[in-house]
């Protein structure tokens, strides 16, 4: 995996790192001061919720940093590939049914790159 790839995928994972925080332990402080469309009073009611949300972010950040840990160059890039699917997937819908933010934050990264292991 070049070195380019290595970096979006790092950049990538981090993201969803901090979205994992976000959602997982900040959801009622800061969060509030992040997801500014929610109304405040629905953070307490959703702080279960989102920490759900959280935990599947993490679990994309997990695949990704795997990806980068691996040895094997094939196994490597198709881990990668997999995993940023799954964040332009989830990219793509969020945009479409919460906020189009979502696209430059999660999708536009992730299409990043699946364009820069495939070139």
């Amino acid at each position: 995996m070049n070195v380019l790839s290595q970096i979006i995928i790092g950049l990538v994972a981090f993201i969803h790192i901090y979205i994992l925080w976000l959602e997982m332990f900040v959801w009622t402080s800061i969060g509030k001061k992040v997801f500014k469309t929610i109304p405040e009073d629905m953070f307490d009611k959703t702080k279960v919720m989102a920490a759900n949300q959280g935990l599947y972010n993490g679990f994309l950040a997990a695949g990704l940093i795997w990806s980068l840990l691996i040895t094997d160059e094939v196994w490597s890039i198709n881990t990668a590939m997999f995993f940023l699917n799954c964040v332009l997937i989830a990219g793509i819908y969020g945009a479409f049914s919460v906020s189009k933010k979502i696209l430059f934050v999660q999708a536009i990264p992730a299409i990043l790159g699946i364009l820069s292991l495939l070139l």
